[in-house]
């Protein structure tokens, strides 16, 4: 409206955004896919796209209606409309086509990422879809309709005029001044490329989703009533915190739980109140204050999501993983410690400890020969009875009516952690002799392996860690250095280093080959739309300055490279490409269709025309991604918030050289005109 000054046209573009989105949800409903954050930031990513079809149509409609009511009319209005709407339809099918293009790398994508934005893009894309079949069909119908009426309502707007004309002068300016905007344009390029050096990567961005859960480890040997009490005392602590709603510890496992830790081991699942993005950091914080007042627990703390897609990625509960490959078990050990220490002090680390304790206390009971062989007991027997003592045995059936019950009979468990009530334990042979445990072996408390852990047919263990105040991909890079400079292995030793920098770094080979081949079948597209290299060239040259203007803005925003940075800039290039090839286009059709005659002139004609639309469709792209750049760190917003600050940047600096320097370009090094053609 504040363009064009009139409320119908600005009613057909708003139409097209209800009913674009609206067939776009009916199409995700059909395929099965719900609703969620990730589905509904596709389709917020997408309004940009989803009204820029409808403006292109509705602004060239309008501007031939006003020319043709300024020309007394020679035309009908039906004629207008329909060879308005055909004027753009080729450009906005072909711009459509190469966005879903640039948009498949992120339907092809696997693992956990592939589950995490498949639906993201395939929602952008079917509300794209969408959206070019409204603007084929509905729009122009409605623009017949509505806008087909007095001359008096096709006037231009003061403010459009303004406009037009400081942008004409603005133009005839940067044309003669080449070489500047050249260099100009260059400087900014080569200081993004200089900024992307400065960035950290990560697989994806911290969580703020107001549950943590906490992994709490006592000493090894510790039994379920001991983890039980001191998780009491864990969660009394954290309760008085203010914004903590609920505490709720798991101790131990289940008898037939897929994890194979002991009884000192608890997950204590902590729910906050609502809070904002930097609320739930701070509480984070406290929340890490109050745990490392517990002296000897060794305490580890992840946001719920977070857990269980680190586990998913490399089976381990945590960020960085280490694992060391030995076949021998004392060699093992000795590695594993060494690699402990220097994880620890790489700056950054926390939370790191051994996947599986090398010692656990136990009661030893080793046999002696000679004391059985004079008593007349067989070791059989003697295990027999500790099976028993600590396993227990059935040995009798009760009947209550038609229902049998087993009687076991166990030794007490507190008689089975001290080793003299262990050791005066009378054991019986076949023969009816009756000995003490003690007098047929020695009952000692020692320490021993309850856990040997295998991967690929190898034993193995590992060390764990999380990373706090920095990026993973640096702490991975100075962990992997340090490794190779300060950890001598031993013979058949392996180490291997995972977790979330090893899936961001899949995703983001996975990413560049899929685009690499979709980039091919792009310009297969493009040459068949412009069927001149120097055009197609052209459209490409603003994607350097849209990437700079993402970098800027993602570096200046405080953001990481992660997949969801990646996935904004594969947005972006499709909606900078779309721009291009709309102005592009557009300086063809007129020497083409229209008679004009390629020069300054018909430069300065081609883009003050598509001054508009641009302007138009940036405007509404920035409001719709407004809200998701300014909440990037609020719950809910993590994986959005960094790709809506992307395409924002991008989208501001590829706007200033699409209205600039493009046409500048396109008047030095474009080639249009030529037979009229379908």
């Amino acid at each position: 409206f504040l363009f064009l000054f009139n409320l119908r046209t600005a009613l057909i573009s708003i139409t097209a955004i209800p009913l674009s989105l609206l067939a776009a949800v009916i199409a995700l409903d059909r395929m099965g896919i719900s609703l969620n954050t990730l589905t509904l930031g596709g389709l917020a990513i997408a309004i940009g796209e989803v009204v820029d079809d409808a403006i292109i149509d509705v602004e060239n409609i309008f501007r031939r209606l006003r020319e043709n009511a300024a020309a007394g009319f020679p035309r009908s209005r039906f004629q207008v409309v329909l060879d308005a709407s055909l004027e753009v339809r080729g450009a906005v099918v072909y711009a459509t086509f190469v966005v879903v293009l640039v948009f498949l790398p992120v339907l092809g994508m696997t693992g956990v990422e592939g589950r995490l934005f498949a639906p993201l893009g395939l929602a952008y894309v079917l509300a794209v879809i969408a959206s070019l079949g409204v603007a084929l069909t509905l729009t122009p119908a409605l623009a017949f309709f509505l806008l087909a009426r007095g001359g008096e309502e096709y006037g231009e707007t003061r403010f459009l005029r303004a406009l037009r004309s400081a942008y004409v002068r603005l133009l005839r300016f940067l044309t003669g001044h080449r070489a500047a905007v050249a260099l100009f344009t260059a400087a900014v390029c080569l200081g993004a490329a200089a900024l992307l050096t400065q960035f950290g990567g990560e697989f994806l961005p911290e969580f703020r989703e107001g549950h943590l859960i906490v992994h709490a480890a006592l000493a090894p040997g510790t039994s379920i009533e001991e983890s039980v009490r001191v998780g009491s005392r864990i969660a009394g602590d954290l309760l008085k915190l203010p914004f903590v709603a609920s505490v709720a510890q798991q101790a131990g496992r289940a008898e037939r739980f897929e994890d194979t830790w002991g009884p000192e081991y608890s997950e204590i699942h902590v729910k906050f109140k609502p809070l904002s993005g930097r609320e739930a950091a701070l509480a984070e914080e406290q929340l890490r204050r109050v745990l490392s007042g517990f002296p000897g627990i060794h305490f580890a703390v992840y946001p719920y999501l977070a857990e269980r897609i680190d586990e998913v990625i490399s089976g381990v509960m945590a960020e960085v993983v280490v694992k060391i490959f030995d076949d021998d078990l004392a060699r093992l050990d000795q590695t594993s410690r060494r690699v402990l220490s220097l994880v620890k002090s790489v700056p950054g680390a926390a939370d790191v400890q051994l996947e599986s304790p090398p010692e656990a206390p136990l009661l030893r009971v080793d046999l002696r020969p000679e004391r059985l062989a004079q008593l007349g007991f067989q070791p059989v027997e003697v295990l027999e009875a500790i099976q028993t003592a600590y396993q227990g045995a059935v040995v009798a059936q009760t009947f209550d009516g038609n229902r049998a019950f087993p009687v076991a009979v166990i030794l007490d468990p507190d008689l089975r952690r001290d080793p003299e009530l262990v050791g005066s334990l009378l054991v019986s042979n076949a023969g009816g002799v009756r000995a003490p445990l003690h007098a047929l072996a020695d009952v000692s408390l020692g320490s021993g392996r309850y856990s040997i852990l295998h991967e690929a047919a190898r034993r193995r263990q590992a060390v764990t860690a999380n990373v706090r105040g920095r990026d993973v991909q640096s702490f991975v890079a100075e962990l992997r250095r340090r490794l190779d400079r300060e950890v001598k292995l031993p013979p058949d030793c392996t180490i291997q280093v995972g977790g979330a920098e090893e899936a961001f770094a899949r995703a983001h080979s996975n990413l560049l080959v899929h685009s690499s081949i979709v980039g091919v079948a792009i310009l297969v597209l493009l040459s068949i739309v412009f069927r001149n290299l120097r055009n197609l060239l052209l459209v490409l040259a603003n994607l350097p300055f849209a990437f700079a203007g993402g970098v800027a803005a993602a570096y200046f925003a405080g953001a990481r490279v992660s997949v969801g940075t990646m996935v904004g800039f594969v947005t972006l290039f499709g909606i900078t490409m779309r721009n291009s090839m709309m102005l592009i286009t557009h300086f063809d059709h007129l020497v083409r269709h229209e008679g004009v005659t390629w020069g300054p002139g018909g430069m300065l004609r081609g883009a003050s025309e598509r001054l508009a639309p641009v302007l138009m469709t940036a405007a509404v792209t920035a409001l719709g991604l407004l809200p998701m750049a300014l909440g990037s760190g609020e719950p809910g917003r993590e994986i959005e918030g960094p790709m809506a600050i992307v395409i924002l940047g991008g989208l501001a600096t590829s706007t200033v050289l699409n209205l600039t320097v493009l046409p500048a370009w396109a008047l030095r090094f474009g080639r249009f005109g030529g037979p009229a053609e379908n």
